[in-house]
């Protein structure tokens, strides 16, 4: 029989056994490695240590914490800090008051400790006689109960009741003290971890979305990388080639509210549009929202200054409105301010509306009859003031004001526009008829129009032919807001305006520049925010346009006197108090206790659209010369509601207006009939050529 023998492979030969070995380890880590890999990779696996590290880090992070405050509580360190802190930002003022509530601090302590000394040496004598009296009392106590009784032997029933009750406090607390001891710990474990929990003391990463702050705090370096980071050529290689960090750029950066303000100063070759063109990297660059991050431009040159708001603040609700809180709420037109929100750095905000005239814009839907309503309610706890309201929308907003508002027209057609029109033209005549008696102190008279863009666009005519819309010389609406612009302060009588979405068709150049208070929510355009405030305004940093639209509700930028506008800053945005439809009811309510009964006229029954100048036609009749007076009686007899406030200056100004004059007979003045003619051919000229 033949053997053969079977080599063993040569890879088998040539290895050595202490190499085979050793692969072995590297092996079992390899798969190691990509086992923990795909554990790594699973989700359960990541959330399950998120939320030890958070947990653990709660409770790591509240012990911190806690011993923080025993320390700061124990010692003067908190008072050091604050000392250094005020030295690095050159308060010394604060500084110097940091330092004498140290002092003060530990001078009570000092005293505190000479007094622990004083009770600890009096401590055994204190005990001693609390002992004696309190043996005595119980003595006393058993003597005078064995007199009662006549038993001798209750003399020391007192003192064993006293030793029972120990003997059962030392029981109770013998069964209590082992459990007591065991859960201490876990008590201080929770404690701590209620704590971290509360403060957020996990890593950004472990914990829930919702409790991370992707805002870091405002520090010199953070804001001198974003604007090296800009993207500004000369911006850049001015910060790298400055020696200090580019600290010098930096004013010193202040808390202003719900955020912090800081000025910076440019170098040359960079200006300030540069910097407002690139506002959304700014803010990115500082962890913030666009939103979030507002550059205005202050009085020095080549400066921009930025408020940059605390991550998520201006997300939060501002709380409601005075008014709300307030029982005894009373306004003085003259004198007071109207509570209307807050600045964003968390300021009361206040409005004067005294012979002011208003206007408030913005797209649909964002707060802007709230924002208007708001300050016209305030207003409302003064009894002396008159409203007229024009409530184009006509949905109820203005609904409460039924029984404080002399006029209140609601309604969103063609023809409750006319009765608007008709309305603000009324007014333009009770100021005319108060500037013909100087001297006098009128009472205020406060039109508001409401959706006022539905006015503005109103196609219908008046029966001699004018426009009741548009923004030409021959719309009335137009017209009547002019002149009341031009002179109604005087007599305080003033014009609020609330519209949508401006444009120069349904808010004319004229009528926007003749407002006191501009104020706009959030529009689409810059071209609208301009529109809404004024070139000047939006070129020095206002941004209506940069409001989210959803989000920013009832925030406005503001612009004009009577609201406190930071010093150097062209407006100011406020977040108003939102007063919902029930609760500016009662509102209304009390507002309405404080009047003598006023009866509100309704919608079309104001006035009906009239020709004055065929009236004053139709009562001279065929007759050569009528005395004025008659005329003015006339009139009244054919439309008293119209005509109930005229007189002979009145019929005078008619005439004037298309250039004719009532004359005088026999002393008498008189209307002629020839002049009323002219006047009516005047007029149907004019009309043509605008047509």
């Amino acid at each position: 029989m033949t053997v053969h023998l079977i080599k063993p492979p040569q890879d088998a030969q040539d290895t050595p056994a202490s190499e085979a070995s050793s692969t072995r380890p590297e092996r079992r880590r390899a798969r190691y490695r990509r086992i923990a890999k795909a554990a790594l990779q699973d989700d359960r696996v990541r959330t399950a240590g998120r939320l030890a590290v958070r947990h653990g880090s709660y409770m790591i992070g509240g012990t911190k914490i806690a011993a923080r405050r025993i320390w700061d509580g124990r010692t003067a360190s908190r008072y050091e800090r604050m000392i250094r802190a005020a030295e690095a930002a050159g308060l010394m003022d604060e500084v110097k008051e940091w330092e004498q509530r140290a002092a003060a601090y530990r001078a009570a302590r000092h005293t505190r400790r000479m007094q622990m000394l004083q009770a600890a040496v009096q401590l055994p004598k204190a005990l001693g006689l609390a002992l004696v009296s309190g043996f005595g009392v119980l003595m006393l106590l058993g003597i005078l109960l064995a007199w009662g009784t006549g038993d001798p032997h209750t003399v020391l029933a007192p003192a064993e009741v006293v030793v029972e009750l120990v003997r059962w406090v030392a029981l109770i607390g013998g069964i209590v003290w082992g459990p007591f001891l065991l859960a201490a710990p876990w008590i201080g474990l929770g404690a701590v971890w209620a704590i971290g929990q509360q403060r957020h003391t996990a890593p950004q990463w472990a914990l829930p979305v919702q409790a991370r702050d992707l805002g870091a705090a405002i520090t010199p370096s953070i804001v001198v990388v974003a604007f090296r980071d800009l993207g500004i050529s000369p911006l850049r290689k001015a910060i790298d080639a400055m020696a200090d960090g580019a600290a010098a750029l930096l004013s010193p950066i202040n808390l202003a509210g719900c955020g912090v303000e800081v000025d910076v100063h440019l170098p040359s070759g960079v200006s300030t549009e540069e910097i407002q063109a690139k506002r959304r990297k700014l803010a990115e660059n500082l962890n913030r929202h666009e939103h979030e991050v507002f550059i205005t431009i202050p009085p020095s040159p080549r400066t921009v200054r930025l408020w940059i708001a605390d991550s998520g603040a201006l997300d939060e609700p501002i709380g409601p409105s005075p008014l709300v809180l307030e029982d005894e709420t009373r306004a003085n037109y003259k004198t007071g301010r109207a509570p209307w929100g807050q600045s964003l750095r968390g300021d009361a905000v206040s409005l004067s509306v005294y012979q002011r005239h208003l206007l408030m814009t913005g797209l649909s839907n964002q707060g802007k009859t709230a924002s208007l309503r708001a300050v016209a309610l305030w207003l409302a706890f003064d009894p002396t003031v008159e409203f007229w309201i024009g409530d184009l929308k006509g949905i109820g907003d203005w609904g409460m004001f039924d029984g404080i508002a002399k006029v209140l027209i609601q309604g969103p057609t063609d023809e409750h526009a006319c009765a608007v029109t008709e309305m603000v033209e009324t007014a333009v005549k009770e100021m005319e008829r108060r500037l013909q008696e100087p001297g006098v102190d009128h009472p205020p008279l406060v039109v508001i129009v409401d959706e006022a863009q539905v006015a503005f666009m109103n196609p219908l005519k008046s029966p001699d032919g004018r426009h009741y819309g548009g923004k030409k010389a021959t719309s009335r609406y137009f017209m009547a807001c002019r002149r009341l612009h031009n002179q109604g302060r005087a007599v305080s009588v003033t014009l609020w305006q609330g519209t949508q979405d401006p444009t120069d068709e349904n808010l004319p150049k004229l009528v926007r520049e003749g407002a006191h208070i501009r104020g706009s929510l959030v529009v689409g355009t810059e071209s609208q925010a301009k529109m809404a405030l004024g070139d000047k305004a939006v070129d020095a940093g206002a941004a209506p346009h940069l409001l989210r639209q959803g989000l920013d509700k009832g925030t406005l930028v503001v612009a004009g006197d009577g609201i406190d506008i930071p010093a150097g800053e062209p407006s100011i945005t406020v977040r108003t108090h939102f007063i919902d439809t029930d609760p500016a009811k009662e509102i209304a309510d009390r507002a309405r206790a404080l009047r003598d009964g006023v009866a509100t006229v309704h919608q079309l029954e104001i006035v009906k659209p009239v020709d004055h100048l065929a009236d004053l036609a139709a009562v001279v009749g065929t007759e050569k010369r009528v005395k004025t007076t008659e005329v003015v009686h006339r009139l009244k007899a054919l439309n008293h509601a119209v005509y109930e406030s005229w007189h002979g200056g009145t019929v005078r100004d008619l005439l004037a207006d298309h250039g004719q004059d009532t004359g005088t007979y026999d002393g008498y003045p008189v209307v002629k009939l020839e002049s009323v003619q002219r006047a009516l051919e005047a007029r149907a000229e004019e009309i043509a050529e605008a047509q």
